[in-house]
């Protein structure tokens, strides 16, 4: 059976110092992949209490919606379309403050202000985005870029 998890109260950085090893030690010797993503958006969830954490798999060239914590979400997503697919294309993590000042923004929901997009590569390829948003603008920085890319390398 699972541990518990557990997070201490503290800054978002002390949260993420806790949580980034818990993240890999429950992914470590796991090889599907979508039980690892499960584990990941809901531990992310659990300790950030963002407004979405999922991931998106690519899929016969689109991004597929795969497994999230949150409200109903976009299933598909084309390349270079939306914060998910400019993320994929440009094959780099996308911090934006304010969803409704970025270019083709898909709204999958109204509620989403900002969000953070970090791809997951395997071989040097991206194999799926993990994607969150929040209800507040400009909730997402440099802290929360460092440890996602490595919650996303650990995948």
């Amino acid at each position: 059976m699972a541990e518990e998890l557990k997070i201490t109260v503290g800054s978002k950085e002390e949260k993420y110092r806790e949580l980034v090893p818990q993240i890999k030690a429950v992914v470590e010797g796991e090889t599907d992949l979508i039980a690892n993503m499960a584990n990941v958006a809901s531990m992310l969830q659990e300790t950030f209490g963002f407004w979405w954490t999922g991931f998106y798999r690519v899929t016969e060239g689109i991004l597929v919606l795969g497994p999230f914590q949150g409200p109903l979400a976009c299933t598909r997503i084309k390349k270079g379309k939306g914060v998910c697919g400019t993320a994929w294309e440009r094959e780099g993590t996308v911090i934006v403050p304010d969803v409704e000042q970025f270019p083709g923004h898909i709204a999958c929901s109204s509620l989403s202000r900002s969000e953070i997009v970090v791809p997951v590569k395997r071989n040097g390829e991206v194999i799926a985005v993990l994607d969150i948003d929040s209800k507040d603008l400009n909730t997402f920085d440099e802290i929360d870029k460092k440890y996602l890319e490595e919650v996303a390398k650990a995948l």
